[in-house]
């Protein structure tokens, strides 16, 4: 344990940021998911408000720099290639 007084400040704020991003990636996978799914199942108007939604989170979590940009990119990238494939098997 530190020593030091900001050391055990710090290591209070760094448990606080580790439990909120655990639950932004934990709600990514979730809309992420919820979008494959839904889009699969249904590439009509309910489809496509699932799918804005895991891209706005993304988005958001880059912003917040809980994800770095590039993986936001990456899997809105996957998303989009996973969406358009079931697409076009479906069709």
């Amino acid at each position: 344990m530190a020593n030091i007084k900001s050391q055990k400040k710090r290591i209070l704020t760094n448990a606080k940021r580790q439990e909120r991003n655990k639950a932004v990636k934990s709600e990514l996978k979730t809309r992420v998911k919820t979008a494959v799914k839904v889009g699969v199942a249904d590439p009509t108007a309910e489809g496509s408000d699932a799918l804005r939604m895991a891209i706005k989170r993304l988005d958001k979590a880059a912003t917040k720099g809980i994800i770095h940009k590039n993986q936001a990119a990456n899997r809105k990238s996957k998303l989009m290639h996973r969406l358009a494939k079931a697409a076009a098997g479906a069709q």
